[in-house]
Parts: C-alpha cells; sequence; structure tokens
C-alpha cells in the first residue's frame, strides 16, 4: 500500500463540514460559532498529526466544551478561606444572581418610569446601603475598594499631602502599594509616627495649611505585636474637626456593622459614629456582595465625590448594582452563612461526604478521613481570626485531579494530604463535591493515580 493512501491527512474532514454536524447544533446556539469552530480545528490538527482518528472528531469537540462562553469555570472552594482573591472573592446569593440576570437586559437603572425621564442612576442599591449605614448622611459605589480611595485623594489631595500613619502603609495585593497608589492621584505623602508606634502628636505636628487629608487605613491583612500604639478614630476625628481637615477611614473589609465573632474587624457604622469624615471598603468581602467600592460618609462630601468627573470613570455597571442591592436587601449572604455556621455541623457534613466516598468501592489508598481543620476570613479579612472548622482528607495526588476535574474541586494542600475543608463549601454543593469524588475514585481503578503537584 502506498504511502499517500495510508496518510492521516486524506481522511481529515472539512472544518465546515464537522461544524454542520446534528451534534454540535446545541453548542453552536449556546456557545457560539466562534468558540466551536475554534474547538473543531484543534480536533482536525490532532487528527493530522495521527493523534485522533477521524470518526471522534466530533466527540472531541463535545468533550472540550467550555462550561460557558466566557471559559471561566465554576469551582468548588474546599480551601477553607472564605473570601479567597484568586477564586473570586464572595460568593453571591442566589438573590443577588437572580437580580443580575433580570437587570442583564435593559432595565430602568437611570430612568423613571414614572415620569419617563432620567433618573439618579443606581437609587435602588443607594438606598439599601443608606438604610444599612443610617450613620452615613451620604453614600456612593464605585467600581472597588482601591477606587473608592482614588477618587477620595484626587478630589481631597491633589496636589497637596496625605497625612497617614508609617504603619498603615500597607501592601493591598498582587503587588499593589498604598503609597503608589495615592502618589498616583498626584498627591503627597506625608507618614508620621513609626512602623510600630504613632502617638495623636504625630498627627498633628503633621497637619497644616497644605494638608488635603488624614488617612486612617486598617492593616487588615497582618498584624504587629508587643511595643506599638496606634491612635483610633474617636480620638483623631475632634482634633482633625477643630482644623477643618477631613478624616477618611479605610476598613478593607466591608463589614458594615460589627459582627460577634470578629471583635477586631472594623466596621463602617462604628468608624461613622466615632467622627470619620469618610469610610470606604469592598463590596465583596464581608458584605458578601460583588466587586464594589463602597463610599460612606457626610452629604456634602459624598456629593461632591459624586459630581467629581473621575467618578463617572470609575463607577459601576447595572450589574454590579443589581446585585449589590440584592445582597443588602436580600436573604443572608452565603459569607455570613459560611462565617456564622456552627462547627459540629460542618464535621457532620464531612462525615457524610467522606461515607459516601466509602460507599463507592475506593481503593484503601483513598480511604478518606475526617479531620479537624481551621479555615480563615482571607482576602485580608481578621488574619488572626481562626475559624474552626472540619475537612476531609485525601492524599495530596488527587490536587489536581480535583481541580481540573468536572466540577472542578480546590483544596488546600498541608503536611503532604490534600484537605477539603468544608467551612468555605456550601451545603448546597455538598452533593457536587461527591460527585466530584465519586468520579475521582472511579477514573483512580481504571489508571495509575498521577504524581502529586
Amino acid at each position: 500500500m502506498s504511502t499517500a493512501a495510508t496518510d492521516p491527512r486524506r481522511s481529515v474532514p472539512r472544518t465546515d463540514a464537522v461544524l454542520a454536524d446534528p451534534r454540535l447544533e446545541a453548542a453552536v446556539a449556546e456557545l457560539g460559532p466562534r468558540i466551536v469552530k475554534e474547538l473543531v480545528v484543534a480536533a482536525l490538527g490532532r487528527v493530522r498529526g495521527a493523534e485522533l482518528p477521524a470518526g471522534q472528531v466530533v466527540p472531541a469537540v463535545l468533550e472540550a466544551l467550555p462550561h460557558n462562553a466566557s471559559g471561566m469555570v465554576p469551582v468548588i472552594n474546599a480551601t477553607g478561606v472564605l473570601l479567597h482573591t484568586n477564586l473570586g472573592r464572595a460568593a453571591l446569593s442566589d438573590a443577588a444572581v437572580a437580580s443580575v440576570v433580570a437587570a442583564s437586559g435593559t432595565t430602568d437603572v437611570e430612568f423613571d418610569r414614572a415620569t419617563g425621564t432620567r433618573a439618579r442612576r443606581g437609587r435602588g442599591a443607594l438606598a439599601a446601603l443608606a438604610q444599612a449605614v443610617p450613620e452615613a448622611g451620604g453614600v456612593h459605589v464605585v467600581n472597588n475598594g482601591a477606587a473608592a480611595l482614588v477618587l477620595a485623594a484626587t478630589v481631597l489631595a491633589a496636589g497637596r499631602e496625605i497625612v497617614v500613619s508609617r504603619g498603615e502603609m500597607v501592601e493591598i495585593g498582587d503587588g499593589f502599594r498604598l503609597p503608589d497608589l495615592l502618589a498616583s492621584t498626584g498627591a503627597r505623602l506625608r507618614e508620621v509616627g513609626t512602623t510600630n508606634r504613632t502617638a495623636l502628636a504625630d498627627y498633628v505636628d503633621a497637619v497644616g495649611a497644605d494638608t488635603g487629608l488624614v488617612l486612617k487605613v486598617h492593616p487588615s491583612n497582618f498584624v504587629v505585636r508587643g511595643f506599638t500604639a496606634s491612635v483610633p478614630v474617636a480620638d483623631l476625628a475632634p482634633v482633625l474637626r477643630e482644623r477643618g481637615v477631613p478624616l477618611v477611614a479605610d476598613l478593607g473589609s466591608g463589614l458594615l456593622r460589627r459582627h460577634p465573632l470578629l471583635p477586631d474587624e472594623p466596621d463602617a457604622a462604628t468608624a461613622l459614629r466615632a467622627g470619620a469624615d469618610l469610610v470606604t471598603g469592598s463590596g465583596d468581602k464581608l458584605l458578601g456582595g460583588p466587586q464594589a467600592g463602597l463610599m460612606l460618609g457626610g452629604a456634602e462630601l459624598v456629593e461632591r465625590l459624586r459630581r467629581h468627573p473621575l467618578a463617572r470613570a470609575l463607577r459601576v455597571d447595572k450589574l454590579t448594582l443589581a446585585a449589590l442591592e440584592a445582597t443588602l436587601r436580600g436573604p443572608v449572604a452565603p459569607v455570613v452563612r459560611a462565617l456564622e455556621v456552627d462547627a459540629d455541623e460542618l464535621r457532620a457534613r464531612a462525615e457524610r461526604i467522606a461515607q459516601s466516598v466509602r460507599d463507592s468501592g475506593c481503593e484503601p489508598a483513598v480511604v478518606p478521613v475526617v479531620v479537624p481543620s481551621a479555615g480563615a476570613v482571607g482576602a485580608g479579612g481578621a488574619p488572626e481570626q481562626p475559624l474552626p472548622s472540619w475537612a476531609v482528607q485525601l492524599p495530596s495526588r488527587w490536587a489536581r485531579p480535583l481541580r481540573e476535574g468536572t466540577p472542578s474541586v480546590v483544596g488546600r494542600v498541608e503536611r503532604g494530604a490534600l484537605l477539603l475543608d468544608l467551612r468555605s463549601v456550601q451545603p448546597e454543593q455538598d452533593a457536587a463535591l461527591i460527585r466530584a469524588l465519586g468520579s475521582l475514585v472511579t477514573a483512580s481503578a481504571d489508571s495509575p493515580p498521577p504524581a502529586a503537584r
């Protein structure tokens, strides 16, 4: 037989012929022709390389289809970290998700249906935020916590000084440092005190005619212990008020009111009562909503911030406003439920999951064990506040196949073992977690275990 007759390229079907296959019709309608065509071209390349039989092109494409058109894969967060930045921080409530879907079409986000004229953008979300923190005379929302600080610094201190304690010059993640962020607005930083101790006199001595604002930053992702001192808002506010200098308190975590399980985590209501002129925080942390920068303070100051041209560039879209309003008005957010869940309930869930895997007939080396664990708030919140939890323990070599499986499960490897910590897993995800573990057990019975990673 000639080489030409056995050349696999002779059996490669045309791209348009594969795309016309009825088995791909639903995928094209759901994901669009571009995504499906890219997968078809890739599969045909495998045929040309003699890696895939020509008759298996369509099944290969179907197997490679993404979960949605964005390619972003849903993940079960079993790390024990409630607000995992790499996994998107707070999971939205069902009410918030439904609100996002409802807002995905044309909406009355900036329209008064009664008069048929333009209305205040996002008035529902803003009203809900004001109702949640009545201590604030005015509220505004921008696209994240860093944006809130940038807007405040630009409006109040561009070309002037921002007075801030050296002990509060934090790095906010991924290499972004607070000094660089503030300097980008054209403000000059005037650091006071030392890394471990700052006194009221340090602020008083630094404040002058060129002071645009004094900034208090909650160093939420680290703790300094020992010979330390800092100045609370309640002590600093009256001194600055006498001098006409605004006090901005950046709380980071977005906690609106004090929570009994997080006694050391500052909240917006308390800071405003203590005299802060403006409080900033994030919407996708302890509030449990979408990514947003929350700004709460005096009515005149907030209106001044809202009317600045930069506010337009930092404004949030209708989907964020819908999710934020539903989070504020709706049921308890998943992150709050995870924070407040009783450890005994977590142990019972872990036992049920482990037993389901045992009942599936797993090999002895993969028998899951239920062990005590310690979760964390995450995203820079309550760094020294461990959350008692329980986890399903498996061999560490199963971390990668679980991450790459369907559904994707992300745990944490600790002391040579994989821990699936139930503190950060929503109860309604337990069934999917059991399915993922069952698939792993089935696969392990048919092939050798992968290398640990």
